[in-house]
């Protein structure tokens, strides 16, 4: 059986998921239109790569909906000269969409096999602006901080301390805060050293774990 047209699925899930739902930020957009979604979804679920809807992955993990990945990119407010940490690399498409919006990206995962599989497709793809490590995401990585911008793909019922604190004045961090079943996206700015919040949609995510997140299973 043939291979689905993915450039053309690829258009109509910018047209038809994104722009359609009002994600109105040009460039994350393009980006969104360029990024093989096909290539970081397991091999089995290739023809399935643009369905409207977060896909599993190993290590009980996923692959978020286009639409989630669109909304969280878009509030980071990306021009293109920011140092920014991913907290989750999961899949490795998050940070794909990231490196092509970003001057610098460095990815944080708690799973190796996850980071490795992540970090041979970036390279495959040609994304040399990522940088890939295994930790604890919930203590972000100070080494290269501190940061203009952090996301988070999982939840937790507050933000990290120590991720507030890899911040620029001026920073964005976004993430789902909430319980393990019901989180709202939030985009959290540092004002005068102060955390400010905005709420910007209802969503669901895997659990934060690490010593600022919730526990190890």
């Amino acid at each position: 059986m043939a291979e689905p047209d993915f450039e053309l699925a690829r258009r109509e899930m910018v047209r038809l998921q994104l722009q359609s739902r009002g994600i109105r930020d040009r460039r994350v957009l393009e980006a969104m239109g360029r990024v093989p979604r096909e290539r970081f979804v397991p091999p089995a679920l290739r023809g399935e790569a643009y369905a409207d809807r977060a896909m599993s992955i190993e290590c009980d993990q996923t692959i978020s909906q286009p639409l989630i990945v669109a909304m969280m990119t878009e509030a980071l407010e990306l021009s293109g000269s920011e140092s920014v940490l991913e907290i989750g690399t999961g899949s490795g498409y998050q940070a794909a969409v990231l490196a092509e919006l970003a001057r610098e990206v460095t990815s944080v995962e708690r799973h190796q096999e996850l980071s490795d599989r992540a970090g041979a497709i970036l390279e495959e793809l040609g994304y040399g602006n990522v940088t890939l490590v295994v930790g604890d995401g919930t203590l972000g990585w100070p080494e290269r901080g501190p940061y203009d911008r952090i996301l988070v793909t999982a939840a937790a019922r507050e933000a990290p301390p120590a991720l507030l604190d890899q911040l620029h004045e001026g920073g964005l961090l976004v993430m789902p805060l909430g319980d393990r079943d019901y989180q709202t996206l939030e985009a959290i700015r540092i004002v005068d050293g102060e955390a400010r919040s905005r709420s910007l949609s209802p969503c669901r995510f895997v659990p934060l774990v690490g010593e600022q997140g919730w526990p190890r299973p």
